[in-house]
């Protein structure tokens, strides 16, 4: 996706408060930000409902999704306004998920976040829910291209290029299976719960990380991509060989995140990026934080609550928008389930 700023309209000269809805899963967010005139953010709220009815399925039920997302979202948005102190009329513009997500469930946040903006007579924002969550780092810092970002989580483990505002090039993607989806199959595999990020993470506290061998994956590529697929089956060979759970799950996080860092070190060095951004779920995993900070990066991560899906990162993404000055988005706009945000 790229923006053109030749036409747009200018830039706030007071600070502005936008309000951020993401329903793009199974997590109902809704948070505040301030905008002030020198562009710098300050977060307000960050408020998240997180559904738990998908644990006994094993992962998210959409129709569920949905329906969950409805009952919450009046609670929610309450909740954020209490904790930033601000009635709803001091909300100066509006901005929601419109994809990539489930679509029953994007529906929700974004068909409520244009009544709330006609209601107020504010702008509105439809933002990618990937920009958000590279976005969600500008929270712990001044957040201004170039840079490289890594969007590591559930659904997403892709690498992009940042050269200049509101353009984004992909360099490297998976090529089967996201980095935190292929930590629930494991997490599932080895009995230890769900989501399985957080199960892994300490169940590895526990284990060796030596314990199981390991290959990495996609040795001596030229590219800059990610596969999963190879850890999955042989962990899967290991568990019914005996591995313990918790040496499963340190020689499984080793080995992530290992090819994770060394790809995206790779890509930043090739693309003469010194600051990478890392977000998303699997981000919020101290042994990743750990092996990036280890690196000759500057390495931003979003600040705590806004690794894992929330309305923050996509207030901050509208707070982007404004800045750049983007034009709002058009009523009428969908939400899709298929997204691309990179424009090459």
């Amino acid at each position: 996706m790229s923006v053109s700023a030749a036409s747009a309209p200018s830039v706030p000269s007071g600070p502005v408060r936008i309000l951020g809805i993401d329903t793009s899963c199974d997590d109902t967010g809704v948070g505040i930000v301030e905008l002030l005139p020198d562009g710098r953010v300050n977060l307000l709220a960050n408020r998240v409902w997180s559904q738990t009815v998908h644990a006994r399925y094993g992962g998210v039920m959409p129709e569920l999704a949905s329906r969950e997302h409805v009952e919450r979202i009046d609670e929610v948005m309450g909740d954020a306004l209490r904790e930033a102190g601000l009635n709803v009329t001091d909300i100066g513009a509006v901005a929601a998920t419109s994809g990539p997500g489930l679509v029953g469930a994007l529906l929700v946040g974004l068909m409520y976040g244009k009544g709330l903006a006609q209601a107020l007579n504010v702008p509105f924002y439809a933002a990618h829910h990937l920009e958000g969550h590279i976005f969600a780092a500008a929270s712990e810092a001044d957040l201004r291209a170039p840079f490289l970002a890594l969007v590591v989580s559930g659904g997403h483990t892709h690498l992009f290029d940042v050269p200049r505002d509101g353009e984004y090039v992909l360099v490297g993607a998976t090529m089967d299976d996201a980095a935190g989806e292929a930590f629930d199959k494991i997490a599932r595999l080895a009995g230890l719960g769900y989501p399985g990020g957080p199960a892994i993470s300490e169940a590895a506290t526990r284990g060796n990380p030596d314990a199981v061998p390991f290959k990495e994956p996609l040795q001596g590529q030229k590219t800059f991509n990610f596969s999963f697929s190879g850890l999955k089956t042989a962990a899967l060979l290991a568990h019914r060989a005996g591995a313990a759970p918790e040496d499963l799950a340190a020689s499984f996080q080793q080995a992530a995140v290992k090819v994770l860092v060394k790809t995206t070190t790779r890509a930043a060095h090739a693309h003469g990026r010194g600051t990478v951004v890392v977000s998303g779920g699997v981000a919020a995993n101290t042994a990743l934080r750990e092996a990036f900070k280890a690196t000759d990066l500057n390495v931003v991560f979003p600040g705590r609550g806004l690794n894992t899906d929330n309305g923050a990162m996509i207030a901050l993404a509208g707070a982007a928008a404004i800045r750049a000055g983007r034009h709002a988005s058009p009523l009428d706009g969908g939400a899709t389930a298929y997204a691309p945000l990179a424009n090459a």
